[in-house]
């Protein structure tokens, strides 16, 4: 006689999850929060900004039990703490009928953090399918466009350097 046995390796997503960032920026915005970033990612972005790592820290940065986070700047009009390198660029005008929307992006997007390469793969996205949906209303790119595997999820989920080919970017060409 066999018995069902949950098997632990087996998860809600086991044929994967799609992604493909939309480059909104609703997960630069929101209530207060923490954008860790490494010491090395910090080297990074200051050769980016052609500035001084020490520049970098003082200007974008803030210190939090003793890690770096970036900066929030508190957007007056809508009460939500947004990135230091969130940017928006205004609506153009519409023709006619059409609704025109402002459009938001990352100033650093080359160069940004471990924590915003992985997103959504996030253990807490990833707990179970209901925190996944609430996330994926606020993120229109989830559930959209690209297929990741279970492994490929894994290792962005658990990466420690920035990952290889991460979702927001393109994927590449063999």
């Amino acid at each position: 006689m066999k018995l069902d046995v949950l098997d632990a390796e087996k998860t809600w997503y086991q044929e994967g999850l799609q992604f493909t960032c939309s480059q909104c920026g609703n997960c630069c915005t929101g209530g207060p929060g923490y954008v860790w970033i490494s010491k090395e990612e910090i080297v990074r972005l200051a050769e980016y900004l052609k500035i001084t790592p020490e520049e970098t820290v003082e200007k974008y940065c803030r210190k939090v039990a003793g890690q770096f986070s970036l900066k929030e700047n508190r957007d007056p009009a809508t009460g939500n703490y947004d990135c230091v390198f969130l940017t928006t660029e205004p609506a153009a005008r519409g023709a006619g009928d059409k609704v025109v929307q402002s459009k938001r992006g990352c100033s650093i997007y080359p160069v940004r953090p471990l924590q915003c390469r992985t997103w959504p793969f996030w253990s807490e996205n990833l707990a179970n399918e209901s925190n996944w949906n609430r996330a994926a209303k606020r993120c229109h790119g989830m559930n959209h466009g690209r297929k990741f595997t279970i492994e490929k999820i894994h290792a962005l989920r658990d990466a420690k350097d920035w990952p290889d080919n991460p979702p927001t970017s393109a994927p590449k060409s063999k």
